[in-house]
């Protein structure tokens, strides 16, 4: 990516223009990505269609599914022969005596396998002769406080070491009030490994801030960030004056090195936000999404425990893009409600696995700690909605590369898209006119924006352009020029 793209993408306001008075403003260069309607980056205005949250759908309960428990991470591994999911997860050494605070000696990472995303293996690694609710699949234990929070990530960056293809984090400072303490040991340490199954503890890397009353008692979410050319890690902290949990990052360029965190502070009022759950979207990587559990206290119920820990939990959906310190969160309601199932109103009941995974063509698969696993469309998070009657988005200036629109839409049968491409004062482009645009109908992930005599689009690569979208009953998903 540019150094214009950067520059567009980190200063310009994430606002709804509401008309083309700002036709001076600089174009936003989208090259050949594909872009979703996770924020309103790219809209300038909507008349009579609307953005939609749609909400993941839960699938037939797996025979042998991943279990109740905590902290889960799932992986799809593309280079292993043939497609390999990998899941990993906390559970406590059934034989350790106590105490069980968090960090305690007898926490534990355990493993799965599957190959279709749905049914789940349990592989005896031979590794601990500890067994776990599913077997002798114990991958990591005898480490405190290090496995309370262990989440891991296939590295990406080109030319990675094959012995540090699999990277992790994890640590916990414990509890209490730590503010103008800075001792070693409270931070996050690296992990490595070729497999993904043994691993090698590396050094503390990103250490406790003095000025921080607490931190990293969640998952803590890095990756390789094909956007930035950096690790980034977005981790827990906590709000210095209302002590809600939230959400800081902090970036390196050699996962050892990383710079001073900032607080990202997505938290409404009141809110605390348990997870992040952030991470790229496969299908965009320039964006990250976000799947957080939000803690409401005093709700709900927590037999078994002290009643302090009296909650209800649900997930929420937000985004961000590469190089930005802010969320997105276009809707702040619930994305996955606890539902009817009594025991999802339990104490901490309602977390979901860190990822978001391709698991067919056109499905991505979002892991319950329930077990469940719950399938949205690919790009389905959010769409532009029409209903019965037409409406239409127009883009703010855009540079495109790419000779075709490819949309990922899903109609009626009376349904309908129409494009028109308009230059940057919002004048329609002849030939690329609404009249020179056939109907697109139907439902697909990648389907084809036609214009009349055949043209494509190369005679405006390169050029400022507004896209404006024509819609009826119709959800338009994302959108690529390629």
């Amino acid at each position: 990516m540019n150094a214009l793209i950067w520059k567009v993408a980190v200063l310009t306001p994430l606002v709804v223009v509401s008309s083309f008075a700002v036709a001076t403003a600089q174009p936003i260069d989208i090259g050949s990505r594909r872009e979703l309607f996770v924020d309103r980056l790219l809209i300038d205005r909507m008349e009579g269609v609307a953005l939609r949250l749609h909400r993941p759908v839960k699938t037939s309960r797996p025979k042998s599914p991943l279990p109740e428990k905590h902290y889960f991470t799932v992986l799809k591994d593309k280079d292993h022969d043939g497609q390999l999911f990998r899941a990993y997860w906390r559970e406590t050494n059934p034989d350790y005596p106590g105490p069980f605070h968090t960090g305690h000696a007898g926490e534990m990472v355990c493993y799965g396998e599957s190959r279709d995303g749905h049914e789940w293996t349990f592989p005896e690694l031979g590794l601990h002769e500890i067994r776990s609710s599913r077997g002798k699949n114990v991958m990591l234990a005898n480490q405190p406080p290090l496995l309370t929070n262990f989440t891991p990530f296939i590295d990406t960056r080109p030319g990675v070491k094959l012995a540090e293809r699999y990277k992790a984090l994890g640590g916990y400072p414990g509890p209490g009030d730590k503010r103008g303490k800075s001792e070693l040991g409270w931070g996050l340490f690296a992990f490595v490994s070729a497999d993904g199954i043994h691993w090698a503890k590396k050094t503390e890397v990103i250490p406790y801030q003095p000025a921080w009353r607490h931190a990293f008692d969640s998952q803590n979410c890095s990756f390789w960030s094909q956007a930035e050319q950096q690790y980034v890690c977005y981790f827990r902290t906590w709000t210095p004056s209302k002590r809600l949990r939230s959400v800081s990052r902090t970036t390196s360029p050699d996962f050892k090195t990383w710079t001073k965190p900032v607080a990202m502070n997505p938290n409404l009022p009141g809110e605390h936000l348990y997870t992040s759950q952030t991470h790229p979207y496969f299908r965009s990587p320039h964006i990250y999404i976000a799947t957080p559990t939000r803690f409401v206290p005093d709700r709900g119920d927590a037999p078994g425990y002290d009643k302090k820990d009296v909650n209800a939990t649900d997930i929420l959906f937000m985004s961000t893009r590469a190089g930005t310190e802010k969320y997105d969160r276009v809707f702040t309601e619930a994305f996955m409600r606890p539902g009817l199932d009594a025991q999802r109103w339990r104490n901490r009941s309602n977390y979901v696995a860190l990822n978001v995974i391709p698991t067919a063509p056109s499905e991505v698969s979002i892991y319950h700690r329930s077990g469940d696993r719950y399938v949205l469309r690919s790009d389905g998070f959010v769409s532009v909605n029409a209903g019965s009657q037409t409406g239409e988005l127009v883009t703010r200036p855009l540079i495109f590369s790419g000779k075709e629109l490819h949309l990922n839409l899903s109609t009626s049968a009376v349904g309908l898209v129409q494009v028109e491409m308009q230059d940057e004062a919002g004048q329609p482009i002849p030939g690329f006119t609404l009249d020179d645009c056939p109907i697109v109908y139907g439902d697909g992930i990648d389907l084809t924006v036609k214009w009349k005599n055949g043209r494509n689009l190369s005679s405006l690569v390169g050029k400022p352009v507004r896209v404006r979208f024509v819609l009826k009953e119709c959800d338009l998903f994302s959108f690529r020029f390629q």
